[in-house]
């Protein structure tokens, strides 16, 4: 992310396979012409705004938590503020980026006050890092069939999210990136967070 972040900011040669991503995709959307694939790539963009993978990943939380606690669980309740946390993490590391890089999306309009910015993409972001918690989170309660069904479909959401908004023409393609990049970063410390072991008892004295 730091190499992505650099060239953005430098407007780099590296930014030239946004150009070449977005050239392909465009003659590709122009040589299917299929309405049914604009709208999947649309509805998939979607699947990235707050709504819906917000309330996804505080419910995931807690359902995680209800499972653990069901299962005798010491800390049961950890899984609740792990999610709420990671939450509201997302905006505060999104929304500083796009306004400190303030980089114009694949029109090339000017950026209005209202705009932060499309770097890096705030919709993959959220994707990734909510259905990514979500998943690791409910897959410390499940057997491991179900984790990885649970991983996997995290992960075909945050992909789907990231090439809806290429093929709609929303984001930069190194938008995405950064933002797949981000979430490696993030989702890291939520498996750590989830599985903090509990302070040792103090040892008796002799």
């Amino acid at each position: 992310m730091g190499l992505i972040s650099w060239q953005v900011a430098v407007e780099g040669p590296l930014l030239g396979l946004d150009h070449w991503a977005r050239h392909a995709v465009a003659g590709l959307r122009h040589g299917l012409s299929s309405p049914l694939l604009d709208h999947l790539g649309a509805a998939l963009s979607d699947l990235g705004g707050s709504v819906p993978a917000v309330p996804v990943l505080l419910g995931g939380g807690a359902l995680a938590a209800w499972r653990a606690r069901r299962a005798g669980a010491r800390r049961w309740w950890l899984p609740l503020p792990v999610a709420v946390l990671t939450a509201g993490a997302i905006p505060l590391l999104i929304v500083p980026a796009k306004a400190s890089f303030a980089r114009p999306g694949p029109l090339g309009l000017p950026l209005t006050p209202e705009q932060w910015g499309w770097y890096p993409s705030g919709h993959t972001a959220t994707a990734s890092i909510a259905y990514g918690a979500a998943a690791l989170l409910l897959g410390r309660t499940v057997g491991v069939r179900h984790r990885r069904r649970l991983y996997a479909g995290a992960g075909l959401l945050s992909a789907g999210v990231g090439a809806g908004l290429v093929w709609s023409d929303y984001h930069w393609l190194l938008d995405v990136v950064a933002s797949w990049c981000l979430a490696g970063l993030v989702l890291p410390l939520v498996a750590l967070l989830s599985t903090r072991p509990p302070p040792h008892p103090p040892r008796a004295g002799r």
